[in-house]
């Protein structure tokens, strides 16, 4: 894919795939900056991008900042708009800022495109919980939707925004929604962004995995890399203007099983079977994995880490890179 000297925004660039994508799209010869606000909760981190920190410009504020979207949007090429509010307990606690972030920043810096750069590319990662509770699997496009919390309706928004700027105004945008995306970068501190990152991080400091429920929930995961290639794929697809497309894998697997698969390639651990949380039960979706065909016949893409070596390749990263990715007692 040819991104030599084009120039590109990434909005959430510092976190798990904006610094992903960033280090793929340098690779390319891509002009880049990146925006994030390091907001503690939201993941982003400066160590995410250290191999090319001399290679981006990198600009510290919030997508909510109407003034800064304004500036920053104007002689862009492409636009990878990543930053978001992931976390489902959390827009159901004090879900006004996931509106904010989620919903309103979204609107805002689609104006911005439509008043100072109506010629951009811009590609909106959204989310497979707008669908809910699937009545259906494999989900596809057309599965009914149906969100269970207050994210996934601010996501719903976010992408109809950016489907009706480019159906009206002839801002040109596609969006993919992603499900279970894992690797290295990956905020694991919390479980904010993945259930996958804490039981990382649960396993270097040699504590059990807590499998919630009975563990025979149903996933699909994408390794970080198939989806930096699926929203490469987009942006330069003319074919992915105003279509939305979901992202899935071939694979798709219990999260008990999920739990043996990872500690088998640790060589070390335990997981524990644990009631549910009352805050997560309450939204939790139950079984689901995606109908990828669109993207697959529109655009060619399909997923190529199978999820045994991407777990292994993200697992060796962390344990190389644990002192910059959380702290603990132990200096690591």
């Amino acid at each position: 894919m040819d991104f030599i000297n084009t120039n590109i925004l990434i909005t959430g660039g510092l976190g798990f795939i904006g610094s992903n994508l960033a280090v793929r799209l340098v690779e390319l010869g891509a002009n880049l900056t990146l925006v994030d606000s390091l907001i503690p909760e939201y993941g982003g981190n400066l160590w995410n991008i250290e191999p090319i920190k001399d290679k981006v410009r990198v600009n510290i504020s919030d997508v909510r900042d109407e003034h800064a979207m304004k500036y920053l949007i104007q002689g862009q090429d492409f636009l990878f708009n990543l930053a978001g509010q992931t976390s489902h307990v959390d827009s159901m606690n004090d879900p006004y800022p996931d509106l904010e972030i989620n919903a309103r920043a979204q609107l805002s810096i689609l104006e911005a495109c439509r008043k100072y750069n109506s010629s951009i590319k811009v590609v909106f990662a959204s989310t497979r919980q707008m669908y809910g509770a699937p009545q259906y699997l494999p989900v596809d496009e057309k599965h009914p939707l149906a969100p269970v919390d207050v994210n996934g309706i601010n996501k719903m928004a976010g992408e109809w925004y950016h489907l009706v700027y480019n159906n009206v105004y002839g801002i040109k945008s596609s969006v993919l929604r992603l499900t279970n995306t894992y690797g290295p970068r990956m905020r694991v501190k919390d479980a904010r962004q993945t259930f996958l990152g804490i039981w990382i991080r649960r396993i270097i400091e040699k504590q059990p995995l807590l499998v919630y429920g009975d563990g025979k929930q149903i996933r699909d995961f994408n390794y970080v890399e198939d989806v930096v290639e699926a929203l490469l794929l987009a942006a330069r697809s003319d074919d992915a203007n105003g279509e939305i497309f979901n992202l899935g894998a071939d694979d798709p697997i219990n999260l008990k099983n999920t739990a043996r698969l990872l500690l088998n390639i640790a060589g070390t651990g335990s997981f524990e079977i644990v009631p549910f949380p009352r805050n997560r039960k309450a939204i939790d979706i139950g079984d689901y994995y995606a109908d990828y065909r669109k993207i697959r016949a529109k655009l060619g893409w399909k997923p190529v880490v199978p999820l045994e070596e991407g777990l292994r390749r993200t697992l060796a990263y962390y344990r190389e890179n644990a002192c910059h990715c959380w702290e603990t007692d132990n200096g690591i």
